[in-house]
């Protein structure tokens, strides 16, 4: 399909963080963009200030009359329930409608795409190259699961003679791209709703893989893939040696630093932008495909000093009189407990207290106990209700925030649980250095409210 013919898009669930990057570059292009969404949210609020029409109602008179065109696209997320009266009316009227994952495909079809899977990290890693390639001057589009500190957007439009893309597993999304360099960041069980069994997980990221073209066709993984039936493949690694590797970390003033191997050379004290082993294992596939595209050491170099981050990675909002106060998208069991590992790391012996928000009820129920493992790693714990995003708790009966508290093996008086509108009050009674607020659903809304709390009290 040409999309060149089309004039206007409608998205359906356009505050998602990967539709709303899709319908940022369309309307750049000079498209007719018009968008529904659920929520008013302060990414839905930024779009309409760039000039696209969002409207937050389900009624279907709230549809232009141009969705009937031929000239429109409608684009959806997976995400969108099947009972949607929008989505039955525009599945009835609508003469071009395409998954999200499906319109990438279309766009990135023509040039030299290059895209990021894995359970965790592919947002750091997609967010980090695509700054590594501006630095470089290469002329590129990218579209990141998240919002970059240093562009103020998910979306970066600088040419189209590559495009970055993450590859989502979800929905096997991912499996819509054909991608000439190809990167899986980890290999974890999640969405469960779709892979229940991790056989069906690893098989599908395989098919992905082999999706992979020419020109390029190259196909990094991580160390912990090679039991991968993948020919040629080039892997990394942190702490042992491979293709490429990453070793001799150390800290030095609370700032991390390590040394860079590829198969030919050796770069020396390199900065780690944001803290932890995780990201070590993150930025060595951003460098190794960064050296995959010939880019100069002394471009990557610059890029790592300059690179801020992704908002909610890692966002330190508060920082004054001993406290200090974190928000990470952490949703998963093994980020959490990586996030944890980090502050540790970073700020030893001091009081954390997690406010914790856990994102869908089967993911929560799958992993329960390695939730309760990850969360036991915290010194006080608040734990708000399930985030249901597309699920039906009338589907989940049997979990819920109460069954998740009494699996987690901390004393009754260092958790409990709470509702968002009460988590201010709870923290008046709260004895803790680090404050973080973990989770994928709208804990940010806790962002500014906790941000405000905490200078009125400290200073």
């Amino acid at each position: 399909m040409n999309l060149h013919h089309i004039d206007f898009f409608y998205f359906l669930g356009i505050g998602g963080i990967g539709m709303s990057s899709l319908a940022r570059y369309f309307h750049i292009m000079g498209k007719t963009v018009y968008g529904y969404d659920k929520n008013r949210t302060y990414l839905t609020k930024q779009l309409e200030k760039e000039g696209i029409s969002i409207h937050y109602h389900n009624d279907v008179k709230s549809i232009p009359q141009w969705i009937r065109s031929e000239k429109c696209m409608i684009v959806y997320t997976p995400a969108i329930p099947f009972w949607n009266p929008q989505w039955k009316f525009l599945k009835k009227n609508g003469k071009h409608i395409k998954k999200r994952s499906q319109v990438l495909s279309l766009v990135t079809q023509h040039s030299i795409c290059i895209a990021i899977g894995g359970a965790h990290g592919k947002t750091t890693t997609c967010s980090l190259l695509a700054h590594i390639l501006y630095i470089a001057g290469i002329k590129f589009t990218a579209f990141i699961g998240g919002i970059s500190k240093n562009y103020q957007s998910n979306l970066i439009l600088n040419g189209e003679n590559f495009f970055l893309v993450e590859a989502d597993e979800f929905d096997h999304s991912f499996l819509h791209l054909s991608p000439n360099i190809s990167c899986i960041t980890s290999f974890d069980q999640d969405h469960v709703d779709i892979y229940p069994e991790k056989t069906s997980l690893q098989k599908a990221y395989i098919n992905f893989l082999k999706k992979t073209k020419k020109p390029y066709k190259k196909i990094l993984l991580c160390k912990e893939q090679k039991t991968y039936p993948i020919n040629n493949a080039i892997y990394y690694s942190v702490g042992e040696k491979n293709h490429y590797y990453s070793d001799c970390i150390f800290m030095e003033n609370n700032k991390w630093y390590f040394d860079f191997h590829t198969p030919e050379k050796t770069w020396k004290s390199l900065p780690l932008p944001i803290p932890g082993m995780h990201n070590i294992k993150n930025t060595t596939a951003a460098l190794a495909i960064s050296d995959c595209l010939k880019i100069h050491p002394s471009k990557i170099r610059k890029a790592l000093y300059s690179f801020k981050g992704i908002e909610r990675r890692f966002s330190i909002h508060y920082q004054s009189n001993g406290k200090i106060y974190i928000d990470d998208y952490a949703h998963h069991p093994t980020e959490i407990k990586e996030l944890i590992h980090t502050i540790r790391t970073c700020y030893p012996k001091q009081k954390i207290l997690g406010i914790f928000q856990p994102h869908l009820f089967s993911r929560t129920k799958f992993f329960e106990h390695s939730f309760a493992k990850s969360l036991e790693k915290l010194d006080f714990l608040i734990l708000l209700d399930i985030y249901p995003s597309r699920e039906d708790q009338n589907n989940h009966p049997t979990i819920d925030s109460n069954r998740l508290l009494k699996t987690i093996n901390m004393s009754e008086t260092k958790k409990e649980i709470s509702r968002m509108y009460e988590v201010l009050d709870r923290l008046e009674y709260k004895n803790f250095d680090i404050l973080i607020t973990i989770g994928a659903g709208d804990i940010d809304k806790l962002i500014f409210p906790i941000q405000r709390w905490l200078r009125n009290k400290y200073g």
